[in-house]
């Protein structure tokens, strides 16, 4: 099969729609389940390529990846698949809310009983084994999406879209992220951990895979923050610190044993933590809990954030300011790379300089649009 007819394009009124292979060939994937759509396909198929390098990077480390709107709302890798998509998921569970979830390798019991509850629109991943695939099928009344991609599949060297009817035309991204590309490190601080190279490497990873301009925050395996689709690096450094804080936020004693009520759905819980954690519980704390819980202060919060380290950041093109550095500081980043060339550059080494952080400079770019 070389294509694919689908219900529409971004929006319903864009139609017709299909995916297809040109110049002869087959389509790389097959719909086990359900009718995926247009967006569906363009987050499997963006997302199957972040886990699977991801994957290889680490010595082949299950990988997942929750993808929304053609971005990570989070990846990571683990020791078995449904740690991995845990991990992953548990970046932004918010932002995960009805997400694609993206698979390294064959989806098994564990990885699809840990879907089943979980508000997603699909799953992509090179095999299924026939108990996953029937617990997935049960899903949304039958009709889950569950994709199939062929892991040999090796897509054309040369890429093309169109926008407002001219074809853009380019080489594919077929570049190679790996330890190699942290070893020119332009501080003074020359230690960097293979705990931290690991985190480096699924933060820029995940970046080739996110909607420019964009900045990633990960610790112990996982991204804990992305700020995708910013016009201003700080924006993005900001976004992203900001999810990586409410991510270390939630670790808190006090917000681990909020009293929810019992029988509460997932979303429920996970959007009830968020707003908690950002102070907003007056109007719905009937609803969720057992009884009112006590405020989450600015101060406790902020001692909290303080014990927050080890962290490292990685971002798609430059720091232009030592701002963004500043901003990194505060939610506990040691690790930093990216490409380095701004003419400023000696300002974001001297403020690295000043909290001992260690920053490589990849002096590769990694924009995706």
């Amino acid at each position: 099969m070389n294509e694919l007819q689908l219900k529409y394009g971004c929006n319903p009124n864009q139609k017709p729609s299909r995916i297809f292979v040109e110049k002869g060939g087959d389509l790389p994937i097959s719909v086990l389940n359900g009718n995926p759509g247009y967006i569906n396909f363009m987050d499997a198929l963006n997302g199957i390529q972040l886990v699977t390098e991801l994957s290889a990077a680490t010595g082949g480390m299950p990988a997942a990846a929750s993808f929304k709107h053609v971005s990570p709302a989070g990846a990571a890798v683990a020791e078995t698949l449904v740690k991995a998509y845990e991990k992953a998921r548990d970046a932004d569970r918010v932002s995960s809310y009805g997400d694609f979830i993206c698979l390294s390798a064959k989806c098994d019991v564990r990885t699809a009983e840990f879907i089943k509850p979980l508000v997603s629109d699909g799953v992509i991943a090179p095999d299924y084994s026939p108990e996953a695939l029937d617990i997935l099928k049960g899903k949304r009344k039958g009709g889950y999406n569950v994709i199939k991609i062929d892991a040999d599949y090796i897509p054309a060297a040369i890429e093309q879209r169109q926008i407002f009817g001219v074809t853009f035309e380019q080489g594919r991204n077929e570049l190679k992220i790996d330890n190699a590309i942290l070893s020119n490190i332009v501080t003074d601080n020359k230690n960097l951990p293979d705990s931290a190279k690991r985190d480096l490497i699924v933060a820029l990873i995940t970046l080739k895979y996110t909607q420019s301009n964009s900045v990633a925050y990960a610790y112990d395996g996982q991204v804990i923050g992305v700020g995708a689709g910013q016009q201003s690096r700080i924006h993005c450094t900001r976004l992203a610190g900001n999810k990586a804080d409410n991510w270390f936020l939630r670790k808190n004693e006090r917000v681990l044993s909020l009293p929810f009520k019992a029988g509460l759905k997932p979303a429920d819980i996970d959007n009830g933590i968020d707003n908690y954690v950002i102070g907003e519980v007056e109007h719905d704390w009937e609803r969720l809990y057992t009884k009112k819980p006590e405020p989450f202060t600015d101060s406790e919060k902020r001692a909290w954030l303080d014990t927050m380290s080890g962290i490292s950041i990685g971002s798609d093109a430059f720091f232009p300011f030592g701002d963004n550095i500043e901003r990194a500081r505060r939610s506990g980043v040691a690790y930093i790379a990216q490409p380095g060339g701004s003419i400023r550059d000696d300002n974001v080494i001297a403020a690295c300089n000043k909290y001992g952080m260690t920053m490589a400079f990849t002096g590769i770019r990694l924009f995706h649009h």
